[in-house]
Order: C-alpha cells, then sequence, then structure tokens
C-alpha cells in the first residue's frame, strides 16, 4: 500500500501561507489538506477558492484535497473546480442529492469524496463507493483543529477499508483528526492510506526554517515504514 501525507493548512502560518505549503512539500508531504469551514454546517470560518486559486498561481503543483464543511454544497464546487482543485470531499449530511453532489464534482474535472464523522454511519456507501475516490473518516468533530483522537474511528476504518477490497476499487482512504507519530502506524495497520495531519506538522519547529518539517515527516514515514 503507497502512502500519503497530507498535511493541513489550517494549522499553517497564513501570514506566510505559499512559503509554508512550499517547504512542507519539500519535507516529503504529498498531498495540500485544505479545510474549508462556513460557520453554518461548522462553527468556524474558514478560506476559499481564491486561496486554492492562490496557491495554484504560487507555483504548487501537488494535489489539493478541499474538505468542504459547509452547506449547501453544490454552489461552491465548480468555483473550487476552477480555482484547481484535485479532490473535492464534503459530508453526505450537507447535501440534500448526494449522488448529484457527486456528479456535479467529477463533471467539473474533479476527483469526488464523502467525509463521515465520527458518529456518521456508513450506510451511504452501500449506494456511492464505486462512484468515489476517496472516503475520508473524521477522526475529530469537525471545525477546529488541534483535537485529540477518537479511536473508535479506526473500527470505522476497518469496515471500509473491507468495503473497498470487496469490491475491487481503487479508492483512497484518508483519516483527519489527531493523526500524529504516536499512533499513525496504527492508523495504518486499520486500513488507512492518506493521513491528514495538521498541529502534528505545522507545530513542529522553528516557524521560518525552511526544513522545520524535515523531522517530523521522516519520524511519520519511519512509524509506517514497520505497518
Amino acid at each position: 500500500m503507497t502512502y500519503r501525507i497530507a498535511p493541513s493548512i489550517l494549522s499553517a502560518n497564513f501570514a506566510r501561507l505559499g512559503e509554508e505549503v512550499d517547504n512542507v512539500l519539500k519535507s516529503g508531504a504529498d498531498i495540500v489538506h485544505f479545510d474549508v469551514m462556513d460557520n453554518h454546517y461548522v462553527p468556524n470560518l474558514t478560506i476559499g477558492p481564491l486561496v486554492c486559486e492562490a496557491l495554484r498561481k504560487h507555483g504548487v503543483t501537488a494535489p489539493i484535497d478541499v474538505h468542504l464543511m459547509v452547506k449547501p454544497v453544490d454552489r461552491i464546487v465548480p468555483d473550487f473546480a476552477k480555482a484547481g482543485a484535485t479532490y473535492i470531499t464534503f459530508h453526505p449530511e450537507a447535501s440534500e442529492h448526494i449522488d448529484r453532489s457527486i456528479g456535479l464534482i467529477r463533471e467539473a474535472g474533479c476527483k469526488p469524496g464523502l467525509v463521515f464523522n465520527p458518529a456518521t454511519p456508513l450506510d451511504v456507501l452501500e449506494w456511492t463507493l464505486d462512484k468515489l475516490d476517496m472516503v475520508l473518516l473524521m477522526s475529530v468533530n469537525p471545525g477546529f483543529g488541534g483535537q485529540k483522537f477518537i479511536p473508535h474511528v479506526l473500527d470505522k476504518a476497518r469496515q471500509v477499508r473491507k468495503m473497498i477490497e470487496a469490491r475491487g476499487l481503487n479508492v483512497s482512504l484518508e483519516i483527519d483528526g489527531g493523526v500524529g507519530p504516536a499512533n499513525i502506524r496504527e492508523v495504518a495497520q486499520a486500513g488507512v492510506d492518506t493521513f491528514v495531519a495538521g498541529s502534528a506538522v505545522f507545530g513542529a519547529g522553528k516557524d521560518g526554517d525552511p526544513h522545520r518539517y524535515d523531522s517530523i515527516i521522516a519520524s511519520l514515514r519511519a512509524e509506517l515504514a514497520k505497518v
């Protein structure tokens, strides 16, 4: 299994965001995780398509994984597609018509995914898994960075991995929230292949040091190598 590390820019220094993203990618990260919050679906307000577009204009070529914590979903999808998103994932309870939202993302040229909160059942995957490129499991409740990992989400990860393999699908299984060197190996053993790490990565080292992320990403890779 190929493992991918996706630092969440929610924990980055926004005053120097382009530089932060450049440095974390140079240190070995694979994906830029882009948290979009609307102060409606979740009690926080973050960033929109203009920031995604700015990163692309800055020269970021890595995949950008846009996690929509917004309601409604469909209105904002074309804007993020135009801004350069690679993946667009959304919460099924935030869409009135899940299948339509998935199709809209695909038609816009992006890879669709569904996001499940810690207590959200996985039932909808029975009807949508073959239409997805990614399943994202929240291991914290959405809305804020720096929360502690919720252990029962590992059981959900095992269930989703079993579904993916049973259908012979090429769908990424991502996890977001409280992931770091202390638990990333256990998370990988549950079937996860893509790891969102915000505080663990962007909180490492001295701000302004271009090599500040080398050791933390190396430690994450070292734990994954033990799986």
